[in-house]
């Protein structure tokens, strides 16, 4: 709150001759993703920090989760005392502050904490020392990393050090002088040096730790601070026995789907349509990465749209702006990651091997195979528990949709007090009489629910479902708290593909991998755009902002999202939910569905969706163009702003 030169007149005894201290922490920066108050102002009481924690929402809620299981044998219970971790209010910063300090209170050394919170880019490291690499693996079962461009400095006064993020995008610089003074900062200059006088200079790596210990009077090496705490347990032997791949307890025989009667009305019940298989789902199996579109939307937003949409298409991707990069998941590869441990968590304050026992999913799109394999687990300790997500067609009042997610919500709690590890949402039972939930609907209210009983790390959510086949509709899933996901329907609908002769004659296993991979490679840009590097960070963060929904819908299964534009409400999605669910199974003939249909989403058909681009408006504005005729012209325009408002300003 104060400018550098009003520094030394507030605080007088800087000016004061015989004040001297061994060490000074620094923070000379703007806010900017919140607004700058005292209570945000820096350094926090162990850290300060530049830069920006993209995945803070998903941080700050799972911590919150955690008090639900965690146990201290130093605090034993005045543990409470210590809760909330978090504070919801707080900046970015502070929240990192406040998490740091609780580690170190409840046992943990602060090099460690910070190696936990901001962890090298192992994943693909494959020089990597095992040992060093097993830590960060075991720290991974119980903390995600607090991702984003980050340059932060640290201390408790014993220590002093910095760390950079991962990909290194904020810049820290440091000199050593002849005289034993250490000045690091975000840039070069901040302090008058004699260049004759520098003993030593550099710059901070991504992932490497910068030490000074006060009582040695030495800075401490990055591989001497890290191997003296992954040698403190067995990492490597713990993370070896407790942690259960997925793909080695998978059936490595991949079954062909059942290709049923009613599949176009299944594909219609969920809003499928020809130009979903044209452009979105048959381009990712052939060219194995998300299909690319030309620049400019001019389709309605869906809170404008004449049609029944998806509530997918309500939800914005957030993505990296002003001092915020994002990251090239192409040439940067080797720091991205969508592995992921899944599963209930052990007690962040305990060093124990049991903490590691988790299940290792290197991709979040999950085949049938392997969903099959989660759904029969009844080894390991563990067990899992499917919960239907449709509800009875009958039911046409937003109470019937609110009932349905309380249910699922108690079915989610009490699977937990069971002692199942894992919960499938399926919406498999759709047919005539049920009416699938949105798996998105469902999915984040059930995350929130279990987040504000303090219980979501005991359990794994899964999402069996067949709306969900986009990129954007994975990443809204994984984004609002699903740990893996089985679009059982676009496995099907792209084998219908293939038996019609639409897609090269490969087998079912080789489709579903190209499906994965493509799905994969997309997951991985929508990280990048917003600077976040693995999926573990990614995965409840909320990355989306609304446009459209009403704010009941927001306080109740999308908490802590933004929706500038208020609209449609639960009466409404009831109704677009029923009305889609006819098209499927229409009232006369239920069982009579045999094509999709195709209501020009991305092209303009007629009588179909509209577009701010149809034949009128492209008429009009060729003619006054061809012909400098103005009356076309303002034919043209009128008709464009009074006719056609399908976005909002």
């Amino acid at each position: 709150m104060l400018t550098p030169s009003q520094l030394f007149p507030f605080y007088p005894d800087l000016e004061q001759k015989n004040f001297e201290t061994h060490l000074a922490m620094v923070h000379s920066r703007f806010s900017t993703n919140t607004f700058p108050s005292w209570d945000r102002a820096q350094p926090n009481r162990y850290m300060c920090h530049n830069g920006e924690i993209n995945t803070l929402k998903g941080n700050v809620n799972l911590i919150s989760a955690r008090q639900g299981v965690a146990q201290s044998d130093l605090f034993q219970e005045k543990l409470k005392d210590l809760f909330p971790i978090a504070e919801p209010d707080s900046s970015d910063s502070g929240n990192f502050d406040n998490i740091l300090e609780f580690l170190m209170l409840t046992g943990r050394t602060l090099q460690e904490s910070i190696m936990m919170m901001i962890p090298e880019a192992w994943q693909s490291n494959e020089i990597m020392n095992k040992d060093k690499r097993a830590f960060y693996e075991y720290s991974s079962s119980l903390m995600e990393p607090w991702d984003g461009p980050a340059s932060i400095v640290f201390t408790d006064g014993k220590y002093i050090g910095a760390v950079l993020d991962r990909n290194g995008l904020r810049p820290s610089r440091y000199y050593v002088t002849k005289d034993n003074k250490v000045i690091m900062a975000s840039e070069v200059g901040v302090l008058p040096v004699d260049p004759s006088n520098v003993l030593m200079k550099g710059r901070l790596q991504p992932g490497k730790m910068f030490l000074i210990d006060f009582e040695e009077g030495r800075m401490v090496p990055d591989e001497e601070i890290k191997e003296k705490i992954y040698k403190a347990n067995s990492y490597r032997k713990w993370t070896k026995e407790q942690i259960v791949a997925l793909e080695e307890i998978t059936d490595k025989k991949a079954s062909k789907p059942k290709l049923t009667d009613d599949l176009i009305s299944r594909m219609q019940a969920f809003g499928y349509t020809v130009e979903t298989m044209q452009f979105m789902l048959l381009p990712i199996v052939r060219e194995l990465r998300d299909p690319l579109g030309s620049m400019g939307n001019d389709a309605a937003l869906a809170c404008l749209s004449d049609k029944p949409r998806l509530i997918f298409d309500y939800f914005k991707q957030l993505f990296a702006q002003v001092t915020n990069p994002a990251i090239d998941s192409i040439r940067e590869e080797v720091i991205m990651s969508l592995e992921c441990l899944i599963g209930p968590e052990g007690n962040l304050l305990s060093q124990l091997p049991e903490n590691a026992h988790r299940l290792r999913v290197k991709n979040p799109i999950i085949s049938d195979n392997e969903l099959a394999s989660i759904q029969n687990l009844n080894s390991h300790g563990w067990k899992t528990k499917t919960i239907d997500i449709t509800y009875p067609k009958g039911s046409t009042d937003k109470k019937d949709m609110l009932s349905a997610l309380d249910r699922i919500c108690k079915e989610s709690e009490k699977a937990i007090e069971q002692g199942f590890s894992f919960i499938i949402l399926s919406d498999k039972k759709l047919g005539p009489e049920n009416i699938a939930l949105s798996s998105l609907l469902a999915c984040s209210t059930v995350h929130h629910h279990l987040i504000k009983r303090e219980k979501r790390t005991r359990i794994g959510i899964v999402i069996e479902t067949g709306e969900a086949r986009e990129v954007h509709h994975h990443c809204l899933l994984i984004g609002y708290g699903a740990d893996a996901i089985n679009p059982y329907l676009a496995f099907e609908s792209l084998w219908q593909a293939r038996q019609d002769g639409l897609l090269d004659q490969i087998s079912f296993d080789e489709m579903v991998k190209a499906y994965k991979k493509g799905v994969a490679k997309g997951i991985l840009k929508v990280m990048a755009k917003m600077g976040i590097s693995t999926l573990q960070s990614y995965k409840g963060a909320q990355i989306f902002e609304a446009v459209g929904l009403a704010d009941e819908i927001i306080k109740k299964c999308f908490p802590g999202t933004a929706s500038r534009v208020q609209g449609v409400n639960f009466d409404i999605l009831v109704n677009e939910v029923r009305r889609r669910h006819e098209l499927g199974y229409p009232k006369d003939n239920p069982n009579n569905v045999e094509v999709l249909p195709n209501p020009g989403d991305f092209h303009w058909r007629h009588g179909g969706d509209s577009h701010m681009w149809d034949p009128e408006t492209i008429s009009d504005l060729q003619l006054a163009a061809r012909n400098n005729n103005e009356d076309s012209y303002w034919k043209f325009a009128n008709y464009a702003k009074t006719k056609r408002l399908k976005t909002v300003p």
